[in-house]
């Protein structure tokens, strides 16, 4: 699971021009439902796709990592266009461009055109997304703000689930012979319809003029997009010449980036990052953190799809059934999580993530140790304990992580994060990719159940090492938390 859910703090200024109806509070709910519906979704159908267009590994796993990366990368732009030229205007700009974008995926006749629309389509959910937690956070207070937002985080649960259930469903029972386009086409209806509702909600924006660092969004969106290019294609294609040459370009113009980030700040403008929020350590390792818990997620749900469809040869209805009970799991514990920091403190984040490193290592446990396709059922068990600690580890990670800022630099912090949940999403899919197609197709005299049961045990080692990293990381800011808080008691 990865949790999109992390609101941007808006100021007192912002007001909305009239009250709003209950259709307005759907059509914003049902717009984080589609765009995290198709996070989801592509994880059923990948097989599919994959049969589809004969794709390498490569392929598929850019159409995932590239809609995180595009959106990750655009996120802050898109929720300075809608403070500035108002939210239910890009509201329903963003809403027509997914829906676009999900017409192109589902016509798409090569696996080059789906990755590009898949970009696009990431892109429009950047400028959808924050409009809808702003518009939230504007146009309600008090009891009907907390409603609002309760309802928001349990849509975006379900979407995942229906991600994976009804997506399963849509690709086999293959409508109009559409297979698996029809999780995209989908889509239309369901955009155009919004989009003519979301008159209905109010219109608001920030009292500001503050410019959109558009250099800043064009150097990081090309440096990550080359450093993630060879990751993707450098084990299917032998690391020739030219993945080094992407790696050194991607370092570079990141590094032009942050050179910018800081000039624009000295020269009073408003840089997509504020560099000075690194100044704060614990925010610095927190960053690093929510990087590394969140860079496990995406390519755990891919590998594994690849695993039930490809090598184990499931439907993706019945594949789509397997994940179901780890959102299920991950959607409890997100609701208790907040009961028990309160109650326990937040030790609770890095016990969150134990669990979850050990869900994670009982599956490559019964996977190296699986003997018959009858045994898939038992997979359920450690998914559910590793969808229960994220659910424990991710959300009270992402509020800890903020509270290390000031207040009033709590909104671009907000931001930041969301990015780093995203971008970490595409390159956690791009670095467990090349253990998994290093071991896929290292010996060809093994069945194919053989080889993608070893290549998705492989291929978690980075996910189990990142997460125990991460729980390294956690323990000793929370000790040096503790310790402050002891000397600023004295």
């Amino acid at each position: 699971m990865t949790d999109t859910s992390l609101p941007a703090t808006c100021p007192a200024e912002y007001q909305a021009q009239r009250p709003a109806s209950p259709i307005a509070l759907f059509i914003l709910l049902l717009g984080g439902f589609i765009t995290i519906f198709d996070l989801f979704v592509v994880n059923i159908a990948v097989a599919s796709i994959q049969e589809s267009f004969e794709a390498s590994f490569a392929d598929i796993a850019f159409v995932i990592a590239g809609y995180e990366l595009a959106f990750g990368v655009l996120l802050i732009a898109g929720s300075r266009l809608g403070d500035r030229h108002g939210r239910r205007r890009l509201f329903i700009l963003g809403m027509l461009a997914f829906t676009l974008s999900s017409f192109l995926c589902g016509v798409a006749a090569s696996a080059t055109i789906l990755i590009a629309a898949r970009l696009m389509q990431g892109a429009a959910g950047a400028l959808l997304f924050p409009q809808i937690y702003a518009s939230l956070r504007v146009i309600y207070d008090g009891k009907g703000r907390s409603r609002a937002f309760g309802l928001l985080g349990m849509t975006l649960g379900l979407a995942a689930i229906a991600g994976q259930v009804i997506g399963g469903l849509l690709v086999e029972m293959n409508l109009f012979g559409l297979g698996w386009r029809v999780v995209f086409l989908i889509n239309i209806p369901v955009g155009i319809l919004a989009a003519i509702a979301a008159r209905t909600i109010p219109e608001s924006k920030a009292q500001t003029d503050t410019d959109i660092d558009w250099v800043g969004v064009i150097l990081i969106s090309c440096g990550l997009l080359l450093l993630l290019l060879p990751l993707l294609e450098g084990p299917n294609i032998g690391w020739p010449l030219w993945t080094g040459y992407s790696f050194i370009a991607g370092l570079t113009l990141t590094a032009l980036f942050l050179t910018w980030q800081y000039r624009l700040a000295n020269m009073g403008g408003t840089p997509i990052i504020s560099l000075t929020l690194f100044r704060q350590p614990a925010f610095s390792v927190g960053s690093l953190c929510v990087l590394l818990i969140y860079s496990t997620a995406t390519s755990l749900f891919l590998c594994f799809a690849l695993l039930l469809q490809s090598g184990l040869g499931l439907s993706p209805l019945a594949a789509g059934m397997i994940f179901a009970p780890c959102s299920v799991g991950f959607i409890a514990s997100s609701l208790s999580a907040p009961k028990l920091v309160a109650r326990f403190g937040n030790k609770i984040i890095a016990q969150g993530a134990a669990v979850y490193a050990a869900g994670i290592a009982g599956l490559m446990v019964m996977t190296w140790n699986f003997s018959q396709e009858s045994d898939v059922i038992l997979l359920i068990w450690p998914l559910i304990v590793l969808g229960f600690g994220q659910g424990m580890a991710m959300t009270p990670m992402l509020n800890l992580v903020i509270g290390y800022i000031e207040e009033r630099h709590a909104g671009i912090a907000a931001g930041f994060i969301s990015t780093m949940q995203q971008v970490g999403g595409a390159f956690g899919v791009s670095i467990s990719g090349i253990f998994f197609m290093n071991i896929l197709t290292r010996d060809a005299s093994l069945t194919t159940a053989a080889r993608y049961l070893d290549a998705f045990s492989g291929a978690m080692i980075y996910n189990l090492f990142a997460v125990v990293i991460a729980i390294i990381l956690i323990i000793r800011l929370l000790q040096r938390s503790r310790g402050i808080d002891k000397e600023v008691g004295r």
